[in-house]
């Protein structure tokens, strides 16, 4: 039976929207048909949230930016500070909101696009080829939906079998104090001057808007998420003990978990059916960023199928990025190297260009030894050694959802 439409994308968060923005460009030399299955309202649809990436100046999304920075402080537990001038790139802070807007800028302009809300309950393969999508609408009624390719962008309900997971857990305020104490031009990336928990770490997050405004996040690398008032009282004492802000307003805030592991995602679930996004690997496993994967696997897509070519989806990271992660998160685990001191080698010892392309899987093989050798050498040499006599175990469940944003009027 012939497909409904050439391209199905299940999700509209980063990557099922992404995908669609790439693909709906105008003046395609091969127009696509495309569906864009989004949740209902309610608890299926992610909240606003905010995303992170770098890139150099004048990126595509510049003009929707919530803010950029220029310079990256890492601050150690004792509060030494190491603070990296970029000149090539600049971290960016973009707010899911403001992306859904522009996305549906173009959406609205393709005419051989079709957007449906809808609970989705199957994405499969058919053997005579394609994809099918089975949801049911707003008043229960039954939806097939039929792909020559399909992507589903839906987190996973469960992870892959793993040699190590932890889940990077935070939880942010979006402040207003009453007197000037933000530099808009330096972002905190990791300030370790939080308690540690006894297995993994903890630091702030500090991401300043203007003088009196900044996203304030408390995260963890660990094997489970806090309950409510654990994220409040450390965040509290993060921004009363550690940053001493003096009185605030809290506008809003922000939580998530994301999954730091070094199970194999795979990309392919049937002949036509594609994941994407964190289920299809593009979190990196060592630092828990996303975004710009996704940007680049949705590139690689949308050319390859606007172009009339044969479908490849690249994988987000390359194996030797991948190897390094595995590396990284066991030798955290395990407590054979201390997660402060790790970071705080490398922000002090490489140039901050170098190190965020590091981490963002562009790095050389030299460049990658180079900034090994930062590392604490003969615990990561142990850990790389250990590693292929370890089992990858099942996992009972994927991490649980982000709860919705809340918007508070107190003032701490």
């Amino acid at each position: 039976m012939p497909a409904d439409f050439d391209v199905v994308i299940v999700g509209a968060g980063a990557a099922g929207l992404s995908l669609a923005h790439h693909l709906c460009a105008p003046d395609s030399p091969v127009p696509l048909s495309v569906a864009l299955v989004d949740a209902p309202p309610g608890p299926l649809r992610p909240p606003p949230r905010t995303w992170c990436f770098w890139e150099p100046p004048g990126g595509p999304y510049d003009p929707i930016l919530a803010a950029s920075w220029p310079r990256l402080r890492v601050r150690a537990v004792d509060g030494a500070r190491t603070v990296a001038r970029l000149s090539a790139l600049r971290y960016k802070m973009l707010r899911s909101d403001a992306f859904e807007a522009l996305v549906e800028q173009r959406l609205s302009r393709a005419p051989a696009l079709c957007r449906m809300e809808a609970t989705v309950s199957e994405v499969r393969g058919v053997p005579s080829g394609g994809g099918e999508v089975l949801a049911r609408g707003a008043l229960g009624e039954r939806i097939l939906v039929r792909g020559r390719l399909v992507f589903d962008s839906r987190p996973p309900r469960r992870l892959p079998p793993a040699r190590t997971t932890l889940l990077q857990h935070f939880t942010g305020w979006f402040v207003r104090t009453e007197r000037p104490v933000f530099d808009p031009a330096t972002a905190d990336l990791m300030d370790f001057r939080t308690p540690q928990p006894a297995r993994g770490l903890s630091f702030g997050y500090v991401l300043p808007l203007d003088p009196h405004t900044a996203l304030v996040e408390y995260t963890e690398f660990s094997p489970a998420p806090l309950d409510a008032d654990g994220y409040r009282r450390a965040l509290r004492h993060y921004t009363h003990e550690v940053l001493r802000l003096g009185p605030f307003h809290v506008t809003a805030q922000e939580h998530g978990v994301i999954p730091m592991t070094d199970g194999r995602f795979p990309r392919k679930r049937a002949r036509s059916v594609y994941r994407i996004g964190t289920a299809g690997g593009a979190t990196r496993a060592s630092t828990g960023y996303t975004f710009a994967a996704v940007q680049r696997q949705s590139r690689s897509i949308a050319a390859r199928l606007r172009g009339g070519r044969p479908l490849r989806v690249p994988p987000p990271y390359g194996r030797r990025a991948r190897a390094m992660d595995a590396v990284m998160l066991r030798a955290l685990d395990s407590g054979r190297v201390d997660g402060a001191d790790f970071f705080g080698r490398l922000f002090r010892g490489v140039p901050g260009d170098r190190l965020l392309n590091f981490m963002d899987g562009g790095s050389r093989l030299h460049e990658d030894l180079l900034i090994g050798s930062r590392t604490p050498v003969l615990p990561m040499l142990r850990t790389l050694l250990e590693l292929p006599f370890r089992p990858r175990r099942e996992l009972p469940e994927a991490p649980p959802p982000s709860p919705p944003a809340d918007h508070e009027e107190s003032t701490s």
